[in-house]
């Protein structure tokens, strides 16, 4: 009682500002914004778990931190598998040119068509895994991959070339969209930003190391070899995903009680979101930390070994209109939702400069005064590596604990924004590494430059692209599997086109001003940022009957 007095207190006291939307007598905050923290309380562990869990022992939000971890663990060796896929082609090419005779412009064809196929992929299959659940798409994806491996190591023409491309990124795709979906189902807010930036880790650590190893087994056994091998790896993730991995999709039962339910209407306030309606915190009789504690109906059977690993998780209703409605529906919310745009924009622009660079510097090497060897092109990889892994470790934890700190000064409320202030000071490496690789190669530095180059924009890519992901995911997650086909749409729409204007555009002013084109043009899209820091909760407020919407269209269970 003392508590709801202060709150009526509270009330009384505080106006609603702007960027709240108010309903009625009751502010709703907008998406995004959660309590973290109770300013008066005395607990130790002073961290609401937010999003809210259920009561079922089943939900993936109440798995027991060893399930989350085995889920995570082989959704990222997932994610390890595709990324070197799609990336550890370029060692192959100069022995792949001298046996098929494939032209520089035939390879950079292929590794655009790889691009937009990266787009489309995501399209097509994430409808399937909101509708039936991740399990069935990491399973079905990654035998698919098996066999694409093995028909790249019998590859013969060009148009064997560009279909294994194709089928290559449109399945891979999943990996762009379906890991972070996943993170989504199992994490929560203050633990997205570390297991977001383990993912982007993941999948660059693979790109630098894969065309290293890549380059090597070219060298040693011959480039098919490459691929024989992505399909024996493949085949043990089959496997692996069969008999371990449990779909993380939650469909509650009927009539389930959630954490929600049997509380009170609370009173208007602008300091705290969990009074727009029901109070979402859960109570355990004699607890004394109780607003902190899951509590778990144990009359609610935990399922069976073999229940866990039923072919897919489905929700019921929508029929074909609804399934469709998810090919579309995130190319309207990319154009509709600012924050959708700006990671869209922001990623899009990075990926498309960061292959920019792979193809050019690829070829640029194996020619005068460095004509490098492919396994002298792999080994100038992990110096990436080593950007990309001081960039991932160290913002992730980092912006975890930026935003439980910046909350509690923020009367406990946590606001997305405050993730953003964590890639800041990474943002200048992104230009200063890409410009140092576009003046090096035009000028014929000498190699280590080149590499000192390469670590640095990777050390400011893999920051940006963990915060600007993670935002989005903790402003919009009853949507976040369409807004990120919407960003995968974009990003690899930029990448598509640069990766096909880069031959000619080369050839008419130079590496080094392509580079600065497109470095002019990620400084403008990056300095967004600020923006959003200053008035992304603005644009959340604008927004949230269209977020609330969506978040209607989607599957009931969701």
């Amino acid at each position: 009682m003392g508590q709801k007095l202060h709150d009526l207190a509270d009330a009384k006291s505080q106006t609603t500002p702007a960027s709240d939307v108010v309903v009625g007598s009751t502010v709703m905050f907008p998406p995004g914004t959660v309590r973290l923290e109770e300013t008066n309380s005395s607990a130790p562990e002073g961290i609401i778990l937010q999003p809210r869990p259920t009561e079922d022992p089943n939900d993936p939000l109440n798995w027991p931190i060893w399930r989350k971890y085995l889920s995570f663990g082989i959704v990222g060796f997932y994610v390890l598998l595709v990324s070197e896929f799609i990336n550890s082609a370029t060692p192959t090419w100069g022995p792949m040119q001298r046996e098929l005779g494939f032209s520089d412009q035939v390879l950079t064809a292929s590794y655009a068509i790889g691009c937009a196929f990266l787009a489309i992929g995501a399209v097509i299959l994430v409808p399937f895994a909101l509708k039936f659940g991740r399990r069935p798409l990491y399973i079905f994806s990654s035998l698919v991959q098996c066999g694409v491996s093995v028909w790249s190591a019998k590859l013969q023409n060009v148009a064997d070339l560009l279909l294994v491309n194709l089928l290559c990124t449109g399945f891979g795709a999943l990996a762009e969209v379906i890991v972070q979906m996943t993170i989504a189902d199992m994490f929560f807010v203050h633990q997205r930003g570390t297991f977001n930036s383990i993912y982007i880790w993941l999948w660059q650590v693979t790109v630098s190391p894969g065309p290293f190893i890549a380059g090597y087994i070219t060298v040693g056994q011959g480039w098919r070899w490459v691929w024989w091998w992505n399909a024996v790896f493949f085949d043990a993730f089959f496997v692996l995903a069969c008999f371990c991995y449990e779909d993380t999709k939650y469909c509650s039962g009927p009539g389930l009680p959630t954490l929600s339910q049997g509380t009170e209407e609370r009173p208007k306030s602008s300091a705290d979101p969990s009074m727009a309606g029901p109070t979402t915190v859960s109570t355990e009789e004699g607890s004394p930390q109780d607003i902190y504690v899951v509590r778990i109906n144990h009359d609610i059977p935990v399922k069976t070994y073999r229940q866990r690993l039923t072919t897919t998780t489905t929700s019921s209703g929508g029929g074909i209109k609804s399934f469709l409605r998810h090919m579309y529906q995130p190319l309207v919310l990319l154009t509709t939702i600012p924050a959708i745009a700006y990671t869209a924009f922001a990623y899009g622009i990075l990926i498309a400069l960061q292959d920019v660079i792979s193809t050019s510097f690829s070829l640029y090497m194996t020619r005068p005064p460095y004509s490098f060897a492919p396994n002298q092109i792999g080994l100038m990889n992990l110096s990436k590596l080593v950007g990309s892994t001081i960039g991932s470790l160290m913002v992730g934890p980092t912006s975890d604990a930026m935003i439980i700190w910046l909350a509690r000064r923020n009367n406990g409320i946590y606001e997305p924004e405050s993730r953003l202030w964590s890639l800041v000071p990474f943002l200048p490496f992104v230009p200063a590494g890409a410009l140092l690789v576009g003046f090096g190669l035009q000028n014929s530095l000498p190699w280590p430059a080149i590499a000192v180059g390469l670590a640095l924009y990777k050390l400011g890519i893999a920051p940006v692209n963990s915060i600007t992901i993670t935002y989005l995911t903790d402003s919009y997650k009853d949507i976040i599997g369409d807004g990120l086909v919407g960003v995968t749409v974009l990003r690899n729409t930029f990448s598509t086109a640069f990766i096909f204007a880069v031959d000619p555009w080369v050839h008419a002013v130079g590496i080094k001003w392509v580079i600065i084109t497109i470095v002019l043009i990620a400084t403008g899209i990056l300095s967004l940022t600020g923006v959003f820091i200053g008035y992304g909760k603005t644009f959340r407020a604008r927004t949230a009957h269209r977020y609330q919407r969506y978040s209607l269209l989607q599957y009931k269970e969701m």
